[in-house]
């Protein structure tokens, strides 16, 4: 799909078809757009790195990284690779170290990134080597959100409360506790890692608020495993709610319930007593803590471009890593709890996400199999010549005066469509600039 910039431009305003509300299939299958992505996606936006807690790495994008912290406390994160041969100095998930060195020549960095050993320095170098000039590369931007750690590596970008906006409003509601203590939670358990054959997005898109997939997850209500706990009953039923999806600018997308009485909600909980009147205190307390805010219960969502997360039980982050070509990706999990709930609330929980979610868990599996049928599906020659359909809650999106961005109600897939749309405004950009140029001449949101 070689082509000049120009009839890119021409061909993403076709293939995003803001009149139709349908999406070309290509983006999801060919390889010259997701090279591109690398550039124009994620060597541009906030992506998420990891959480405070810990010392790893981890990746942007498909670059490998480092999240450290220097002797002074300070947070870095810096790109995983020596600066002599590119060699990775860091090969471990996690743990802590007072000095990266890299295997293959032996050149040594300190934890703030700055070149503190070269072997042979004097006898070979001749003392000349300008080691100041040579230290790890470190990200543009870096953000310490509640505990959660994102940067990015364009020194141009908005500033990461700008670049989420509304969306720090759900983020809050993942990252706080359930009683609404600000950035109450933590990570438990490690990082679950998987890959699966499939591009990146089909899975952004379906945390970007797919509320019309249950038929994909009957069985796992019907065996009474879901996050109600009893069979056949909906992870929507909290007291009387009605079902919303959000879309907000930059391509954030929310989908939640909006609560319209006064009833604790214990999910996966009930068969403790322990679990059940912490359950029930976290909810009256997050109502004093959250005020008329605590009525908006957020399900899932996607910060763009590829931080998934579930704000309900299970509570997780999903990020989405490109995995080296267009129809695979490496998917990295993230399970947090209340920093301080009961040790037996949180294992509950945990053992309630690894059945749930997660590689080995029921409803993931179900989904990676709709990723993976649909992804081979649409590659051939005919396949690819018919668009995906977005029309669901086209031409009903309202405001609402609790609920940040625009709003539809129960089912709709303008989210989802809105995602796109800042993904093409994205691919047929050279700089910010000209991003927010072709937002503002199609009228900001879809």
């Amino acid at each position: 799909m070689a082509m000049s910039d120009v009839t890119l431009k021409q061909a993403l305003d076709r293939w995003v078809d803001h009149e139709r509300r349908a999406v070309t299939r290509s983006i999801f299958v060919d390889e010259e757009l997701y090279q591109l992505e690398q550039e124009r996606i994620f060597a541009r936006c906030w992506l998420f790195v990891g959480h405070e807690s810990q010392d790893f790495v981890s990746r942007m994008g498909e670059e490998s990284v480092i999240m450290t912290r220097d002797r002074q406390g300070e947070i870095h994160v810096f790109l995983n690779s020596c600066m002599h041969r590119g060699m990775k100095v860091c090969r471990y998930d996690e743990g802590n170290t007072p000095v990266f060195t890299c295997p293959y020549h032996g050149w040594s960095y300190a934890l703030n990134g700055s070149l503190v050993g070269v072997p042979y320095f004097k006898e070979a170098y001749h003392s000349e080597l300008k080691k100041d000039e040579w230290g790890l590369r470190e990200v543009a931007q870096m953000a310490n959100y509640k505990g959660s750690i994102w940067a990015t590596w364009d020194k141009t970008a908005p500033s990461f409360e700008e670049f989420m906006g509304d969306m720090l409003f759900y983020l809050d509601d993942l990252l706080d506790g359930r009683d609404g203590t600000p950035g109450g939670s933590e990570v438990y358990s490690g990082v679950q890692k998987w890959i699966t054959p499939t591009n990146w997005k089909s899975a952004a898109e379906n945390r970007a608020g797919d509320g019309y997939h249950n038929v994909s997850h009957r069985s796992v209500d019907l065996v009474g495993i879901g996050p109600s706990g009893g069979k056949g009953r909906r992870d929507t039923e909290i007291g009387q709610s009605v079902m919303f999806n959000s879309l907000m600018e930059n391509g954030h997308t929310m989908m939640g319930a909006l609560q319209l009485d006064d009833v604790p909600w214990t999910p996966s909980l009930q068969n403790s007593k322990v679990a059940s009147e912490w359950a029930e205190h976290c909810y009256y307390e997050r109502k004093k803590n959250y005020g008329d805010r605590a009525r908006v219960l957020g399900s899932g969502g996607n910060a763009f471009p590829n931080f998934s997360f579930w704000c309900r039980q299970p509570r997780r982050i999903f990020v989405l890593h490109p995995g080296g070509d267009a129809m695979t990706s490496e998917f990295w999990s993230w399970f947090l709890v209340d920093a301080n709930a009961p040790q037996e609330v949180k294992d509950l929980l945990r053992h309630y996400s690894l059945r749930y979610s997660g590689p080995a868990g029921m409803t993931e599996q179900d989904d990676m199999e709709n990723w993976n049928y649909a992804a081979k599906a649409s590659k051939g020659v005919i396949a690819s010549r018919q668009p995906y359909n977005y029309q669901m809650g086209m031409h009903h999106m309202e405001d609402h005066p609790d609920l940040p961005g625009k709003i539809v109600f129960r089912m709709g897939e303008q989210n989802q469509f809105g995602m796109y749309a800042f993904w093409a405004d994205l691919m047929a950009s050279d700089d910010w600039d000209e991003v927010m140029t072709r937002r503002q001449r199609r009228g900001g949101l879809p």
